[in-house]
């Protein structure tokens, strides 16, 4: 079983959610439930209605319905079952990004399979949580995804971030052109791509959180993605970043 979450720079209605770098933190962080089985559905709806800012706003019961129900719900995170009938989670998430770039998607499965969450990130998932996870994990991922940040394990993250780079290295210099950002935000990326919070890229890059909350969002409204995982591997895919900057003992700006 896999969840998905997206994280959208939009809200409902299609008008930014995030304003100079702030959220609406007022506003509760909204859940489409994607799977096949009734009972994980009624279980997983429990478990995000018990926390004051989350709220369910719908299911769906196979990966097409998902699509459809991502388009007209315009929900911030959709958490999604993989082995559904009609279209699977990973095509469904696939078909959702191209759809709404700015969703991003949180993988939740019981098949810890490296191959199989590679090909998860690919289609445009931000993060993994296996299935045995606890309620208030599964909470703080869904809180997590919606901020733009990762919920991968340090060894997927590695192996996710190696194969982009050697997409990169095969395509050599025909690849995508310079990337659509700034000099201020290439170096936020760079930050991020080595997994340091925000706090931490405030810190190094001498800026505050907030505006590197700013920063975070602008990339990911340029880019069209709606978290750092999905930067970052579009960055290494492009060569718009080195391998070796994903390291925090990678290369001191």
């Amino acid at each position: 079983m896999t969840a998905q979450v997206n994280r959208g720079v939009e809200k409902a209605n299609g008008d930014p959610a995030i304003l100079n770098g702030d959220e609406d933190l007022s506003a509760p962080i909204r859940v489409l439930i994607a799977d096949d089985h009734a009972l994980v559905r009624e279980g997983t709806r429990r478990v995000l209605e018990t926390e004051a800012d989350l709220r369910v706003i719908g299911e769906a019961a196979d990966g097409a319905a998902a699509v459809s129900e991502a388009q007209r719900l315009r929900p911030d995170v959709i958490i999604m079952d993989v082995a559904m009938p009609i279209t699977n989670g990973i095509e469904a998430t696939r078909q959702i990004k191209a759809l709404m770039p700015q969703v991003a998607v949180l993988a939740l499965t019981a098949h810890d399979d490296d191959q199989y969450i590679l090909k998860l990130l690919d289609a445009g998932a931000a993060g993994f949580l296996l299935k045995d996870v606890r309620g208030r994990e599964l909470a703080e991922a869904v809180r997590a995804v919606h901020r733009g940040e990762t919920t991968l394990s340090a060894a997927i993250a590695e192996k996710a971030q190696r194969l982009a780079a050697a997409r990169a290295a095969q395509r050599g210099t025909e690849g995508e052109p310079r990337p659509p950002l700034s000099e201020r935000e290439m170096e936020v990326l760079r930050e991020a791509a080595r997994g340091l919070p925000n706090k931490d890229i405030a810190r190094r890059l001498s800026l505050s959180v907030r505006t590197v909350h700013t920063h975070l969002g602008n990339i990911f409204a340029k880019l069209g993605v709606g978290s750092r995982t999905e930067a970052v591997l579009l960055a290494l895919r492009n060569g718009w970043i080195a391998l070796d900057e994903t390291s925090r003992d990678g290369p001191a700006d």
